[in-house]
C-alpha cells in the first residue's frame, strides 16, 4: 500500500448547502476534527431554479481566513466560463491569504445551461478548447514574468501579473474528469493531480477501485511532467463504524488514490447530517 492518504470534505454550494456561512461553519468544523481539507463546488445556476446557489470564490476566501491549516479549493473551478486573468489574480490572492493552502481544481462543468442562458458556447468541444488556453495562460501568469499569449480563443498583450504564489513552483492545479472518457485524463496528466468521476456512478456511490485503478493508470501513462501528482476522489464512509470507515477506503489507496474527499451534500441528509459526519473525524486506516 502506499502512504497514507489525506482525507477531505466536499460539499455542493446549491440547494441547502447554498448558505455561505454554512459552508464556512463547516470548512471550520473540518479543521477542528482532524480533516485535511475542505472543498467546494462551482456552479453559477442549479437543475432546480428555486435553489440557492453560493459563490464559491467567496465562499473559499471567507474559509481561508477561517481556518490555518486545512487545504481549501473548488472541486472543480469552470475555468472555461471565466476570464483566465481574473481567475489568475483571484489564485493568487487566496493562496496568499491562505499562507499557501490552495488547490486550483479545473474542469469541463457538468451543466451547459450555465453557457447557454448568458449567450455564451456551451458546445464541450469548445469548452474543452476554453478551458486548456486558460489553464496555460493562467500559469503563465503566476511566474510573475512578462506574459505574451496568443491562443485561438485567448490572447494577452505584454502582462506581468505580482505577487506570484506562494506555493512553488505553482498552485496545485487538479483537473476533473468523467472516466472513461480519455480526454479529461490526458489533460490531468499534464498537471499536478487528477479527480475521476465516473459515468456510471452518480452522487452517493464511489466508483469501484478497479475503475479508480484503470483511470490512474491512463493518466499516469501520459505523464510527462516530473514531480508529484495527486490523485482524488470523492466518496461515503461510516463514521459511526470503530474505524470511520477506514477499512472501505484501502483498496482505493492500493489503487493509487492520495486525497479522499468524503463527499456531504443533500443526498446524504440536511446540513446537520453533515456536521455530524465531519465531527465524527476522517477515516482511520489499518496499522494507522
Amino acid at each position: 500500500m502506499s502512504a497514507n492518504p489525506r482525507y477531505a470534505v466536499g460539499v455542493p454550494n446549491v440547494g441547502p448547502f447554498g448558505d455561505p456561512a454554512l459552508l464556512v461553519n463547516l470548512a471550520v468544523a473540518a479543521e477542528e476534527h482532524g480533516w485535511d481539507g475542505f472543498f467546494v463546488w462551482d456552479h453559477l445556476l442549479w437543475w432546480d431554479p428555486g435553489w440557492h446557489v453560493a459563490d464559491p470564490v467567496v465562499v473559499i476566501a471567507a474559509v481561508a481566513a477561517r481556518t490555518a491549516r486545512i487545504r481549501i479549493g473548488i472541486m472543480v473551478s469552470v475555468l472555461a466560463r471565466r476570464r483566465a486573468g481574473k481567475v489568475a489574480r483571484e489564485a493568487v490572492t487566496l493562496d496568499h491569504l491562505s499562507q499557501g493552502r490552495l488547490v486550483f481544481g479545473a474542469g469541463l462543468g457538468s451543466r451547459e445551461e450555465e453557457f447557454t442562458a448568458f449567450g455564451e458556447p456551451g458546445e464541450a468541444k469548445e469548452r474543452a478548447a476554453r478551458l486548456d488556453e486558460s489553464l496555460d495562460l493562467v500559469d503563465a501568469l503566476w511566474t510573475g514574468e512578462p506574459v505574451t499569449f496568443r491562443g485561438e480563443l485567448l490572447t494577452a498583450d505584454d502582462v506581468t501579473m505580482l505577487p506570484r504564489p506562494v506555493q512553488r513552483p505553482r498552485i496545485p492545479v487538479w483537473c476533473g474528469g468523467r472516466w472513461p472518457v480519455k480526454a479529461p485524463f490526458r489533460r490531468a496528466a499534464r498537471w499536478d493531480g487528477v479527480m475521476p468521476t465516473h459515468t456510471e456512478y452518480g452522487l452517493g456511490e464511489t466508483m469501484p477501485p478497479a475503475e479508480l485503478l484503470a483511470a490512474v493508470r491512463y493518466t499516469r501513462e501520459h505523464r510527462t511532467a516530473p514531480g508529484p501528482f495527486d490523485v482524488a476522489l470523492e466518496g461515503r464512509t461510516d463514521g459511526t463504524a470503530p474505524d470511520r470507515g477506514g477499512q472501505h477506503v484501502v483498496p482505493y489507496v492500493e489503487a493509487g488514490l492520495t486525497w479522499w474527499i468524503e463527499a456531504l451534500g443533500w443526498w446524504r441528509g440536511i446540513p446537520e447530517d453533515a456536521m455530524t459526519r465531519i465531527t465524527q473525524g476522517p477515516p482511520i486506516l489499518p496499522g494507522a
